[in-house]
């Protein structure tokens, strides 16, 4: 552990009891040089206790001596078997009641751009639970039609390093699952000699497919043609159907006779 209990106010003790410089207290506190003469001009950390942090034992004296007369020293926090594995988060992440309502937003948020991130991951992060995580995946969340996904860490309900971290292990755990998917073999560079002399290969869309040989040119030989052609004058001579010019000359005797035979 580098950094010590209580950090603010080991660095308001230290600033109103010793003589060490800024950077040093900064250093050792773990935040910003400004931060610190912030609090010895009284603009940060107003209303602070002062920790000590020898009675705490986290600083000896002598360690506090050596960093006065030196300024290019660097305390040294000392070792604190209790204070072991204080960093680690127990159980779930504590969430204020002020940015509870947030939490649907951000898990939308992470489901919607990163997919492959697990249920137990996007759990870590937000501090939520499976049930809420599966209702929002499946959209059956109560209020999911007036949901609207918001980044967590600008809800600042995770930190970006956390978010990172947890994208990294979600994706060696995919590529380690699907290790020579097509996907991946599409993706990689290749040299730009070998990607020249490499044989283009057009995939046809599913929907088209056995359409690349359609024309709409004619297809058929002369002879077809002239078969066709043959056949058709065949079937008119068939019904022996009269000519345009053919229907009146027939007409006429008839309406002679039928004259003649009224007379």
């Amino acid at each position: 552990m580098t950094k010590p209990l209580m950090a603010k106010a080991t660095a308001v003790w230290l600033v109103d009891n010793t003589t060490i410089s800024f950077k040093q207290i900064a250093d050792f506190v773990e935040m910003h040089e400004l931060e610190i003469q912030g609090i010895a001009d009284g603009d940060v950390a107003a209303g602070v206790k002062g920790f000590d942090p020898i009675a705490s034992n986290q600083l000896s004296q002598e360690e506090i001596t050596a960093a006065e007369n030196d300024p290019q020293h660097k305390l040294t926090l000392k070792f604190n078997p209790a204070a072991v594995g204080e960093e680690k988060r127990r159980g779930p992440r504590y969430t204020p009641l002020s940015k509870r309502q947030d939490k649907p937003a951000a898990i939308l948020w992470l489901v919607k751009f990163h997919p492959e991130l697990t249920d137990s991951q996007i759990s870590k992060l937000v501090g939520t639970t499976k049930p809420t995580i599966l209702a929002i995946r499946n959209r059956t969340h109560w209020n999911i039609s007036n949901l609207q996904p918001v980044d967590p860490v600008a809800l600042g309900l995770t930190k970006q390093s956390e978010l990172d971290q947890a994208v990294q292990k979600a994706a060696e755990r995919k590529a380690k699952e699907t290790p020579n998917s097509p996907e991946k073999e599409s993706r990689k560079l290749i040299p730009t000699e070998q990607s020249l002399a490499m044989e283009t290969n057009v995939k046809i869309p599913t929907a088209i497919e056995g359409l690349e040989s359609f024309s709409l040119g004619t297809t058929e030989t002369p002879k077809a043609i002239e078969e066709r052609s043959e056949a058709i004058t065949a079937a008119e001579n068939l019904f022996d159907l009269p000519k345009a010019g053919e229907a009146d000359h027939r007409e006429k005797p008839l309406h002679r006779q039928s004259r003649r035979a009224h007379r």
